[in-house]
């Protein structure tokens, strides 16, 4: 038997019989948001890096949480989605604009790395994504104490780090804040589901989870490029 000429069934592939019918249109909710979110960001990032109209800088950072409070502080509801939409739009744009300086310091050392960043987050975001929705329901929800535990660590070591100024410190902190925001992701997507099981179904505050997750990991993954990127032309000299 020629393998090659076994048919796939993608019917099958999109199915995901452990997740009822309701929940599946809340994730179809949560992630046409999530697409917003990630337009209305590299809005706010080609904002900051080509027209310099807005800096990143306190002020981006300060309405960006102030943006995000509100967003928590309202409630979720028919006569408030309009609201809290243009409340999510504006703290992804706030969001993007913060990416500036990075994206500034990856230009003048490689332009490629940004493409390179973000198709590689892309490509580990879906991974991710995609085995929390297969994997059985609550299965890597035992994640949250271990990944909450890690990012408390890492936390503690970047404020050490501000002392120490060690380059050894702050390259583990971005490898190990790698693999940590890829199990983010695997929790937020299953914790997402279980609280629309439940009956939440707010899906802006549950795309603001994902948003995080997402840039956190690009911004992550961009400086450990260019940081290799530039070793190596240290190398060169």
């Amino acid at each position: 038997m020629n393998i090659f000429d076994r048919k796939i069934n993608f019917d099958a592939l999109l199915k995901f019989s452990h997740i009822t019918p309701s929940t599946q249109q809340h994730l179809k909710k949560v992630y046409a948001s999530f697409a917003l979110c990630m337009f209305v960001a590299a809005a706010g990032a080609y904002v900051h890096v080509i027209t310099h109209f807005i800096q990143a800088g306190l002020l981006s950072a300060l309405g960006s949480l102030i943006l995000m409070i509100w967003l928590m502080a309202t409630p979720h509801s028919h006569e408030t989605e309009q609201k809290r939409l243009g409340l999510l739009a504006g703290f992804a744009f706030l969001t993007g604009v913060g990416l500036g300086p990075a994206l500034e310091f990856c230009i003048a050392i490689n332009p490629s790395i940004i493409p390179t960043a973000f198709m590689g987050t892309a490509m580990i975001f879906t991974c991710f994504t995609l085995s929390a929705l297969y994997a059985r329901r609550r299965s890597y929800l035992f994640l949250g104490g271990i990944l909450m535990s890690a990012l408390s660590l890492l936390l503690l070591s970047s404020l050490g780090n501000v002392f120490f100024g060690s380059i050894w410190l702050f390259q583990a902190n971005l490898y190990v804040g790698l693999v940590v925001m890829c199990g983010f992701v695997l929790f937020d997507t299953q914790l997402i589901i279980e609280k629309a099981e439940n009956g939440d179904q707010d899906y802006i505050w549950h795309c603001i989870d994902l948003f995080l997750d997402f840039i956190t990991l690009f911004r992550k993954l961009m400086m450990i490029l260019a940081m290799n990127e530039k070793d190596k032309k240290k190398e060169k000299k």
